[in-house]
């Protein structure tokens, strides 16, 4: 991944700017990916691109790489449930307003929404 600026006048491009040929003599296995990113972040970074190529994995993941996908998979959906709950959106955005100008508070709704569900998460799978 790398940071990008484009030149004078293009904002930002978003897309495949190479792609790898189907057929042809001279067909390699990259291709550029430009990414434009528009949701809220605190990052004023916007634009990424990226050189993705072919290749498979060659080991299997670890242990504790599953644990970290498991939980993130288990966050996500206590996350979208929350946000979907009627009974705890108006508790959530008056802690949520009442963090946000604190150090180190989430600036995003979203973001401290994985915050709580992550601590929730924490304590009832590692306590």
């Amino acid at each position: 991944m790398a940071k990008v600026t484009w030149s004078a006048g293009i904002d930002h491009v978003s897309g495949a700017l190479a792609k790898p040929s189907k057929s042809g003599q001279h067909s390699c296995a990259k291709m550029l990916l430009g990414t434009h990113r528009i949701a809220p972040s605190e990052s004023q970074d916007c634009n990424r691109l990226y050189l993705r190529s072919k290749t498979k994995r060659s080991t299997q993941p670890s242990t504790k790489e599953l644990k970290i996908r498991e939980r993130f998979a288990a966050v996500a959906q206590m996350v979208t449930a929350r946000r979907a709950d009627l009974t705890k959106i108006v508790a959530d955005q008056q802690a949520f307003l009442a963090q946000v100008n604190t150090a180190g508070g989430a600036k995003t709704m979203r973001a401290y929404l994985w915050r709580v569900c992550g601590q929730e998460y924490d304590q009832s799978n590692n306590g």
